[in-house]
This record gives structure tokens, sequence and C-alpha cells, in this order.
């Protein structure tokens, strides 16, 4: 059956009327993830959906409860997050795991902040975007419910985070990689606790917001998203092998996005822990990097992931080794 019946099928069980799909494109927007635009129609109304699938070999293991909670939540916040329709966690209906939402309005630029738009422009939809991150780590997670849903690591949202991408190592690494152990080795030396729990988005980019006049219309790709340091997405924002997605040269370099997120958030940057993060960060894409190379060896995907043998300079650089 095509992925067209099968939404059809979906959507008139859902609805419990006759609906009709139409338009339905793959969009190349999105790294871990399909991403499927349709329009449906029912009771003579076009709707404008998106079906975000998961792929036959992805590069993350996530959990479409867990996105289904978050997105669910986030209804009652002032995050821009897309409405969530329905979901599929068991992938019973398109054979894989697969939430469909409304499609939010807006245009997806990962490398934005770098266009051709004059400086002001740009430095306002810098501020625009990285507002939407103070937004989510101001989140009273509690009050709407995600602690039903998410693990709470309380002060060891660092040491909960190296466990966890450790263990993603040891399941997709070919061979032993000392260079990363060492680097594995100096996390585990000095890793360090955590005052404030907060929503964590995980992967805060560009590449994951809307914009529509110079705004941010929704903040897109959830499933990643987990309470822990809300210093961890800064490391991830101000990794320098993010530089030029995030920062704009000599105008939005990183201690500017660190203090228009204090001034936001009211939270003091701690810039050892940020480093700390920043570290990790690179170990995690080492992860999805490996986890790219067995899905494409396995006949999963057939998209080439890069070698990430030159990333062990950055690394060894960034704990001073």
């Amino acid at each position: 059956m095509s992925i067209s019946d099968q939404l059809t099928d979906w959507l008139s069980d859902e609805l419990a009327t006759t609906v009709k799909v139409e338009n339905l494109r793959r969009t190349a927007v999105g790294f871990s993830r399909e991403n499927w635009l349709f329009d449906a129609i029912w009771d003579g109304i076009v709707h404008r959906l998106i079906a975000r699938r998961d792929p036959s070999g992805s590069v993350l293991s996530t959990d479409r409860r867990i996105e289904r909670a978050v997105l669910e939540a986030l209804r009652h916040t002032d995050v821009p997050a897309p409405a969530l329709r329905w979901a599929d966690p068991d992938g019973n209906r398109l054979g894989r795991p697969a939430l469909i939402m409304d499609l939010s309005p807006g245009r997806c630029d990962g490398f934005v902040l770098n266009g051709n738009a004059p400086l002001t422009e740009r430095l306002t939809i810098a501020h625009r975007i990285y507002d939407r991150l103070a937004d989510i780590h101001r989140v009273d997670w509690r009050a709407i419910g995600l602690g039903r849903h998410l693990a709470n690591p309380g002060n060891q949202a660092a040491a909960a985070a190296l466990d966890h991408w450790e263990a993603e190592l040891e399941k997709v690494k070919f061979e032993p990689e000392p260079e990363l152990a060492f680097v594995l080795s100096w996390l585990r030396d000095t890793v360090p606790g955590n005052e404030a729990v907060t929503l964590v988005h995980g992967d805060f980019k560009p590449g994951n917001v809307l914009l529509e006049d110079g705004d941010v219309t929704a903040v897109l790709d959830w499933e990643t998203a987990h309470l822990g340091d809300p210093h961890e997405d800064l490391g991830w924002i101000t990794n320098p092998l993010r530089a030029y997605e995030h920062t704009i040269a000599g105008s939005w370099e990183p201690n500017d996005l660190l203090q228009r997120w204090s001034q936001q958030t009211g939270i003091v940057v701690n810039l050892d822990r940020v480093q700390w993060w920043r570290v990790l960060a690179n170990v995690k894409l080492m992860v999805i990097v490996l986890t790219g190379h067995h899905s494409f060896l396995q006949q999963r995907s057939d998209r080439i992931f890069p070698n990430p043998v030159p990333m062990y300079a950055l690394l060894l650089d960034q704990i001073g080794a």
C-alpha cells in the first residue's frame, strides 16, 4: 500500500469520515526523519498537514511517545511549536512510527544568519530565534505535566547525558576508539552538577525553526527534548564546529548569544559548564556519524556520512590535550 493510501486510511479512521489526500510530496528538509507534506480534505475543507515518519535507517534513536507528550504539553505555553494532530508511535499506520501535525507557516533556512539580508535584519532574526530558546528554558515543565513523561535527572544532568552517549557509542563503534576514550575519561573526571532543571530542546538551531516576516512561527524537531541542564543547549549552539549556523562574525558571537540568553532567562551562565557541554556535543555528533555509517552499511540508508576522524583534533583541543 502506498503512503498516500496509508494516510487516507489513517485519517479516515481517526475522523470517522471520508478523507482525500492530495499533493503528497516528500521534502528534503529534515535530517533524522522523513517529512511528508500533503493536503487532506474532509467536510469540504483543505487542511495542510505534515507527516514525520521514522526512516528505515536512523541516526538517532528516539521515541515518538516522548515527542508527542512534549508537543501536546507545549500547547499550554508561549513556545511556538507545531500543532500535533495524531500520533502512531508503534508504526501501525505508516509502517514506521510517525506523527501528523498541522503545517506551520514560514520558511526553514539553516544558514539565515549568514544570508544576503542586511546585517541589522539578520541581527534581529538572531535575537528572535535565540529568545525562543530562552522561552523553552523558562517553561514551567511541572505545571504542564512533563514530569509524567520525562525523566528528571536532578542535579546529575551532565552525568546522565554522558552515560547515555557513552552507551550509544558502544553500540555503533566499529573498533576501539582510544582518542574518544580519552575524551570520555576527561568528561567523566570533570562532570559538572547543575542547579536548574529545565526543558532542553537538544538540537536547537536556525535549521529547526520556521521564520515568517522576520519572526519565529514554529520551533521544530522535538524528538530529542528532555529535562536537563539548560547549559546543554548552550554548549550545542556555541559549539565551534557549528559556528556558521549560529553566529554572525564580528556582530553576533557566542558571548553575545550567551549574554542575550542570560538577560532573557535571568540565569547566570557558567562558562566552564558550557565548555563541558561543547565537548559532549561533539562526542554526540561523532556518535551520530558512526550511527549513519552503520545504517549505510546495513543498506537501511543511502546517505553517506563523512569520516569522523578529523573531529578528534577539535575534541582534543577542546579539552586542552
